[in-house]
């Protein structure tokens, strides 16, 4: 877990993904598409992937990817992004963790 800690410090948004899974590429899109930057980690191309998915899963990430962290926190996975989204609840924790700026322009 040590490894996910380091992987994670300092990062506004980190997703940890399997080039494989479709719910991975949706979170990818999903957060980007709000104008963040997230740092991704393709577990199916680093050495330690397995060493990572596994601590993943310890953090209660079942399966273990997609994982998102947003603010250096383990928000969860799919379903817990959606959820956020849906609720209105993603763009202001974006924008707490510095991942995203938005304002409002008046004339």
């Amino acid at each position: 877990m040590d490894t996910v800690n380091r992987l994670v410090e300092n990062k506004p948004v980190v997703i940890f993904s399997k080039n494989s899974c479709c719910m991975s590429h949706s979170m990818k899109q999903l957060i980007s598409s709000y104008g963040a930057n997230p740092t991704v980690y393709e577990l199916d191309e680093l050495p330690n992937g397995s060493e990572i998915d596994r601590s993943l899963q310890k953090l209660g990430c079942k399966p273990g990817v997609p994982a998102v962290f947003i603010g250096q926190k383990l928000i969860g996975g799919a379903n817990d992004i959606i959820s956020l989204q849906v609720q209105g609840k993603l763009v202001p924790m974006l924008m707490d963790a510095g991942a995203i700026w938005v304002w409002n322009r008046t004339n």
